[in-house]
């Protein structure tokens, strides 16, 4: 039982430690977006599928000794693999969609490992069946201590792994523990090369055969499988919320992921925790609360409401439906069948909100209709208890009413876009407002404004929003010394509002990862068609398109890049730092957009400007209360020029930036956005 124990408690903690190491690893490859997160969690919850299909296979098909021999062969070829760090020839080349180049790095990566840590719990469970020989064996415990493995895992990375390993450091520290597990598991798989284990095993399988244990129904499997899809995308769909407002970033990847898990421990560790009258009507309560809030003029609500919000009513939905599972678990004799089950679950939630969602929706509805979805199902499986009773119709005709809100809201907030498009990147919407000399059109991605313009003839030329005369990146390009042609490089087009300050011979250079922006700015907006300045449009990763270009010399270098509210990390390391200087002229302006409401970005620019010996200055704007457009906004100018800070607009706009010594140096390999949380 020690051996079994040890075996999938350090399974399950390999299996969701690996999840942030790997994401973190290639998330600079594919833009930073909180997409590359969605991706890989469905590529492991596949994995977890094949896994689950591979143990019920291998227990209903193999005898003991084969099942052994094929399993400590597999084991020893997934060393082979190490170490779990990803190889650079998978770098995205240019704008494609990336999700499948992201399955394959993960396949060549850490397939197989990953695959063999997914078998782990189900195999180890039905060996400790196999080994009691006894008809009231319970493994579901073990299924909890899986759990609480997993959740430990994910909740040590943010606190003990990111601030203190570098990256690649954890990719080796993952591959030595993964070679322990090996050892511990390949000494549990050999027990099943002894004579006695296929004796067992026929017992096992007489004593089954003489049971009353009844088969699954195909309603019953149907039912496993829908509550375990509706946790799932549950959990996905509060991530993408999440991490589209505010930050692709490991902390709040693994929060709904440890309430998910959480959930799981709870329910199957025993039956005092799922208290179902209580639970069901917490879920009700927190199904329209978050249905409410998602509709809500909530664009402002602060982190700390937030997290509590949908934090809590996940992990209610989590409990409700794993519960239900829990509640419906069937003999031991058909274990494998109902993990399997719950894996297909798993992999259809998933996939509902990775695939299905960002190529059907035009925006994130999948979690208003997974909540929908979530409360319908419970109303199905409580037919079993209420029958048609007139408790079991007033839940009924509440989810009618939920499901129509919703509806509603959904169509309501469509018919108000002249534009609402998504692909892996996010979801974009483009919509007017407001009269005459102050009708603006607005491009907003997830809750964020990315730009607006004036469309009157006479206004639509004013550079506006983050971009004002008095802004950072106003005063870079107006005060840089050059009397001739500039050359401005922009890192994220959006409306493409800086071309407003092109002139006739000045060169703008954009660099935008997101096909569906460089559409929408040429075809919803003016400035790129009205300015006089020659414009070039390069589509990819800016960071991968700067290491493949000459020098651009630039006079002004905009990072304006977001991922929903924040700048992806991958664009504020010292070796992002050094690149963009590569391209930048002696003399040049470095202008970095750092406005953010929950993450404060200014100590981790200005720790990497000191480091390469430049001078930098904060120019932190308002509101302009008249009707001019202009939002308050902050910019960090970073430069070798010390006369071009002594210049009096220099001066009077900005500001010297106080170094935090506490903040480690941002690389490539390390980053910790849970330090800089405001």
């Amino acid at each position: 039982m020690l051996l079994y124990a040890c075996t999938i408690f350090l399974s399950a903690f390999l299996l969701f430690q690996v999840q942030p190491v790997i994401a973190k690893m290639i998330l600079p490859w594919f833009g930073g977006s909180a997409a590359v997160w969605t991706a890989c969690v469905l590529f492991f919850q596949f994995l977890l599928l094949l896994g689950y299909l591979y143990s019920h296979w291998s227990i209903r098909s193999l005898q003991p000794r084969s099942q052994a021999i094929l399993h400590i062969a597999l084991l020893v070829a997934s060393l082979l693999m190490l170490p779990a760090i990803p190889s650079a020839a998978w770098k995205p080349a240019g704008g494609e969609d990336p999700t499948l180049r992201i399955f394959g790095l993960l396949a060549a990566t850490i397939g197989l490992p990953y695959f063999l840590l997914s078998t782990t719990g189900p195999l180890i469970q039905a060996w400790f069946v196999r080994e009691r020989q006894d008809p009231g064996a319970t493994p579901y415990r073990l299924y909890a201590l899986s759990n609480l493995g997993s959740i430990l895992a994910l909740l040590s990375y943010p606190v003990l792994v990111e601030p203190f390993l570098a990256t690649r450091m954890q990719g080796y520290g993952w591959s030595a523990i993964y070679a322990l597990f090996v050892v511990f598991c390949g000494i549990a798989a050999a027990r099943g090369l002894s004579p006695e284990a296929s004796k067992r095993a026929q017992l096992q399988t007489a004593g089954a055969d003489s049971t009353h244990a009844h088969p699954p129904s195909a309603e019953l499997m149907l039912t496993w499988v829908g509550l375990a899809a509706c946790a799932s995308s549950l959990f996905l769909a509060t991530t993408n919320h999440l991490s589209q407002n505010v930050a692709a970033i490991p902390f709040l990847w693994v929060l709904p992921l440890a309430l998910y898990l959480l959930s799981f421990i709870l329910c199957f560790d025993g039956e005092g925790w799922y208290m179902r009258d209580w639970f069901l009507r917490l879920g009700a309560v927190m199904i329209a609360g978050m249905a409410y809030a998602l509709f809500a003029d909530v664009d402002n609500m602060p982190l700390k409401a937030a997290l509590p919000l949908f934090g809590f009513g996940l992990f209610i939905c989590c409990m409700v439906c794993h519960g239900e599972l829990a509640r419906l678990k069937p003999d031991p004799r058909f274990l494998t069948l109902f993990y399997l089950m719950v894996s297909i679950g798993g992999a259809i939630g998933g996939s509902f909100v990775g695939l299905v969602a960002p190529t059907f929706f035009a925006g994130y509805y999948e979690f208003p209709v997974a909540l929908a979805a979530t409360a319908v199902l419970i109303v199905v499986v409580l037919r079993r208890d209420l029958l048609q009773g007139a408790a079991w119709i007033a839940a009924s005709l509440c989810v009618i009413a939920l499901a129509g809100y919703i509806g509603y809201q959904i169509r309501k907030s469509h018919g108000t876009n002249r534009v609402a498009v998504r692909n892996f990147y996010g979801g974009m919407k483009v919509s007017d407002s407001g009269t005459g000399r102050s009708r603006t059109r607005t491009l907003t991605h997830g809750t964020i404004n990315h730009g607006e313009q004036f469309l009157a003839p006479e206004r639509r030329r004013a550079p506006i929003t983050y971009y004002g005369p008095s802004s950072g990146v106003s005063l870079a390009f107006q005060q840089v010394d050059n009397n001739g042609p500039k050359h401005l490089g922009v890192i994220g087009l959006g409306t493409g509002t800086l071309a407003a300050y092109g002139r006739p011979g000045d060169r703008i250079r954009y660099y935008e990862i997101n096909p569906l922006v460089i559409e929408i700015a040429r075809n919803e907006f003016f400035y790129l068609s009205d300015s006089p300045a020659q414009l070039d449009i390069v589509l990819g990763d800016a960071r991968l398109s700067l290491e493949r270009e000459e020098p651009q010399n630039f006079d002004v270098l905009a990072v304006d890049a977001f991922s929903s509210d924040s700048i992806p990390v991958h664009l504020l390391t010292i070796e992002a730092f050094r690149l963009y200087f590569h391209h930048i002229k002696p003399n040049g302006i470095l202008a970095v957009h750092v406005s953010n409401k929950y993450l404060d970005l200014k100590p981790v620019v200005e720790r990497a400007a000191r480091t390469l010996g430049k001078e930098s200055r904060l120019v932190d704007t308002d509101d302009d209360e008249e009707d001019t457009g202009i939002f308050g906004c902050t910019w960090i100018l970073v430069s070798a020029d010390h006369q071009f800070f002594e210049k009096p607009a220099i001066q009077s706009g900005g500001s010297k930036l106080i170094a935090r010594n506490d903040l480690r140096l941002w690389t490539d390999d390390y980053s910790n956005l849970f330090r800089i949380l405001k």
